[in-house]
């Protein structure tokens, strides 16, 4: 990889490749011998994704170098790609961007010499949940083939949805949608279904919360968790071994009643912790492609447990 700013630009080995390096860095605790500097740029509010970078990189050994856009030169007018080769200039070996525009990246294709991860992009994409969503299934049935996964919620305006749908579908899971009036993405072809459907024939329910930031008019959620939510006694319907997960934030009875938040079936904090390995095998990979790391320059961290 010389970029990750899709799941659709690796191959399904290329997918199964980052999933056990993540598992690696889980059980394993590596740093680099040497410093180097990731810049995370988030021109988007952030809690899970930004801090498990963040976790991830000092795992590793990394320097981060933080950015606050409110801040910034952005204020005064700067523009994405001077922000980006800015911190090149001064030294950054690689960029974790996060940006309100669907396509930022072509502002910076072929513009910088240093890796570059997608952290989110508009509407359109978030690959680094998408490949840790991965992990949470595939850490729980072992593989995708034939595994029914329902994504419920704004679909419309969600990129975890859109890079979900693909990715799952080509590593033969069954996906379908669920959506409230309004909430649907025609563009995205795959059916759609109710949500007592949902909750009763499949083995993953990944809901999504409505987001209200990306609405051009004010949006009536009255009845919401009722009507297309997981209430419990929704929850009681869904088959013994399936789970439940959210990419977060969540908003507690709207998508979800409270109480599942964390019940037996929510692997919704697992994700959370999924998300720092996930980003961690991502980011050595990316290094090590681009030759600025090899297999020579780790080290093993000696942690209190090992010292005993």
């Amino acid at each position: 990889m010389r970029n990750f700013i899709s799941v659709d630009q690796l191959s399904n080995k290329e997918i199964y490749s980052v999933l056990k390096k993540a598992e690696y860095y889980r059980l394993k605790d590596f740093q680099v011998d040497h410093q180097l500097f990731v810049a995370n740029l988030f021109f988007e509010p952030s809690t899970r994704t930004k801090t498990s970078f963040t976790v991830g990189q000092r795992k590793l050994g990394l320097e981060v170098l933080d950015f606050h856009s409110e801040t910034s030169s952005v204020l005064k007018g700067e523009s994405l790609y001077d922000t980006a080769k800015t911190f090149e200039s001064i030294g950054a070996n690689m960029l974790v961007i996060r940006h309100e525009a669907d396509d930022w990246f072509y502002q910076l294709e072929n513009k910088l010499s240093i890796p570059i991860i997608n952290a989110g992009a508009g509407k359109a994409e978030h690959p680094t949940q998408c490949m840790l969503d991965l992990l949470t299934i595939f850490q729980e049935f072992g593989g995708f083939q034939g595994i029914k996964v329902a994504i419920v919620g704004d679909i419309k305006h969600s990129r975890v949805a859109r890079s979900n749908v693909s990715a799952l579908q080509r590593l033969g899971a069954e996906v379908c949608l669920c959506a409230a009036s309004g909430f649907e993405d025609d563009d995205l072809e795959v059916p759609y279904i109710s949500i007592d459907e949902a909750v009763q024939n499949c083995d993953v329910l990944m809901l999504l919360r409505i987001q209200y930031e990306r609405h051009q008019q004010h949006t009536e959620t009255m009845n919401y968790l009722e009507q297309y939510g997981l209430t419990k006694a929704r929850e009681k319907q869904m088959k013994k071994n399936a789970i439940i997960m959210h990419p977060a934030p969540v908003n507690r009875g709207v998508e979800i009643d409270s109480d599942l938040v964390e019940c037996s079936k929510s692997r919704i904090f697992r994700q959370m912790s999924n998300g720092v390995y996930i980003r961690m095998a991502i980011m050595m990979q990316l290094l090590e492609d681009w030759g600025i790391l090899n297999e020579n320059n780790f080290k093993e961290r000696k942690t209190f447990a090992a010292v005993k």
